[in-house]
C-alpha cells in the first residue's frame, strides 16, 4: 500500500481525540501521520518532529469536535511526514510553539477575560527566539499572570456566590433541624 493510497483512505476516517490501539479503533492525528508514512502504529511517528507532534497531540485533544480535527488537522498529515530534523531545528521549532502560547494565545484569553492592558503588553513582547528572550519576558508574563488569576477569582467567586449562598441558607436549616430533634428529645 502506498503513502498516496493510506492518505485516501484517512480521508474517510474520523480524527479522534485521545490514543488508540488500531486504525478500527480510531485514530488521533499522529497515530494517522505513522499509518500514512507506513510505520508501526504510533502517535510519536519517527518520521515527525517530535515538538510539532507534542503540539498537535495537545490540540487534537483540545478540539471540541471530530468535524473540528477533521476541517483543522487532516490537511497537516502529509506534510507532517519528514518533518523530524536535528536538534538545533526541533529548537528553534519548541521556541516558536513558547512564542506563540505567549504572544498569540494568552493575550487572546487575557481579553476574553476584560484584560486588554496586560493582553497588549504581552503582545509587545519581543519574539521569544530563546531561553534569553524567554526569560525577558517574564515580567510582563507574571503581572499578567497575577492579573488573570485575580480575575478568574473574582469572575468564579461572582458566578458561584447564588448558589454559596444557597447552601448556606440550607446548611442554616439544617443546623436548626438538627438542633430541634436535640431539644425534643
Amino acid at each position: 500500500m502506498t503513502v498516496q493510497s493510506r492518505l485516501k483512505e484517512v480521508q474517510t476516517i474520523s480524527i479522534k481525540s485521545g490514543g488508540h490501539t488500531t486504525i478500527s479503533d480510531g485514530a488521533c492525528v499522529m497515530e494517522l501521520v505513522s499509518y500514512v508514512a507506513g510505520e508501526p502504529w504510533s502517535d510519536h511517528p519517527d518520521c515527525a518532529c517530535p515538538v510539532i507532534s507534542a503540539f498537535l497531540l495537545a490540540w487534537d485533544d483540545g478540539l471540541p469536535s471530530d468535524a473540528d480535527r477533521d476541517r483543522l488537522l487532516k490537511p497537516l498529515i502529509v506534510k507532517l511526514i519528514g518533518t523530524r530534523s536535528s536538534t538545533a531545528v526541533e529548537e528553534t521549532r519548541a521556541y516558536l510553539a513558547i512564542d506563540w502560547f505567549v504572544r498569540v494565545q494568552t493575550p487572546a484569553w487575557l481579553e476574553l477575560a476584560g484584560l486588554v492592558d496586560h493582553a497588549l503588553a504581552i503582545r509587545e513582547i519581543s519574539e521569544i527566539v530563546d531561553l534569553d528572550s524567554l526569560n525577558a519576558a517574564e515580567g510582563s508574563l507574571s503581572a499578567a499572570d497575577s492579573a488573570a488569576r485575580s480575575a478568574a477569582y473574582s469572575a468564579a467567586y461572582s458566578a458561584l456566590q447564588p448558589t454559596v449562598e444557597a447552601l448556606q441558607a440550607s446548611a442554616l436549616d439544617l443546623v436548626a433541624r438538627m438542633i430541634a430533634v436535640e431539644a425534643a428529645s
